[in-house]
């Protein structure tokens, strides 16, 4: 995927804040491409239909976008985001693009939101 060629570069101060989702927890391996970087592996801590957040051990800069290819239990998913925030090696991702990916990483969270409801009031 050509990360030039992504419309949401000269935007990237009006898209909404990621916050606004529940987060949920989610361990999978991931893979973050940057154009400046390279590719990096890492390992997710939580998804909202708006995000990601993962551990990696190489910086990547805050407003980079790059392309995030991991796996949830509905399948792989692919998508661009833009590096939104740093703490240490954690990284929060914003999804930029509104596509089949969507759907796939919107009904994740729903399942997760079911699953991990459950564990907390049985």
């Amino acid at each position: 995927m050509d990360l030039q060629k992504h419309p949401e570069a000269g935007t990237i101060r009006e898209i909404v804040d990621a916050r606004a989702k529940p987060r949920f927890k989610i361990g999978t391996d991931i893979t973050v491409y940057s154009r400046t970087t390279g590719t990096l592996k890492g390992y997710t801590v939580d998804i909202s239909e708006s995000g990601i957040s993962a551990i990696l051990r190489i910086e990547v800069a805050l407003d980079e976008i790059v392309e995030l290819d991991f796996t949830v239990p509905l399948g792989r998913v692919t998508t661009c985001a833009i590096v939104r925030q740093r703490s240490a090696f954690r990284y929060g991702f914003q999804f930029l693009e509104l596509n089949l990916m969507t759907e796939i990483i919107r009904s994740t969270c729903r399942d997760l939101e079911m699953e991990q409801s459950l564990k907390n009031n049985p």
